[in-house]
């Protein structure tokens, strides 16, 4: 795997009587996930694979993003810490040399973490995405 993407998932409602898992999209967030999605073609990102948490929020966010690749939808990325994040990654990605996982804040930054020892954020927002390449992890905040 040459590339990874940690894109978390966009702006999230909070409906009455709905369990967090199956908590949906708010309009901005449906926004923020297109424009997510925009962003990783605008940089040139050719996703191979997509492994997407089975909440409603991810799954929406993946969709509004557009992105055209294979996507295996992953029940153990809900709630998954850094560590367990890659070794999901590290199972699943095959020969894939570009690999996006639409997840949870503070799973996704600290999986950044984990790979670039440097990388620092002082927020992870909705639709952010980190692309860690060669040992180094870069933010993108598309608005």
């Amino acid at each position: 795997m040459d590339t990874l993407i940690l894109l978390r998932h966009g702006k999230s409602a909070y409906p009455d009587k709905v369990k967090d898992h199956d908590r949906p999209l708010a309009p901005r967030g449906v926004r923020q996930a297109g424009l997510a999605g925009k962003a990783i073609r605008r940089f040139g990102h050719t996703v191979d694979l997509v492994l997407c948490s089975t909440a409603e929020r991810a799954r929406a966010t993946l969709e509004q993003a557009a992105i055209d690749a294979p996507v295996r939808y992953l029940p153990d990325l809900y709630g998954a810490t850094g560590a367990e994040i890659l070794a999901i990654v590290e199972a699943e990605r095959g020969d894939h040399a570009t690999v996006l996982v639409v997840g949870h804040d503070p799973g996704l930054p600290e999986a950044a973490q984990i790979l670039d020892p440097t990388f620092t954020f002082a927020k992870f927002p909705t639709s952010a995405f980190t692309v860690v390449r060669e040992g180094r992890a870069e933010l993108h905040i598309p608005r």
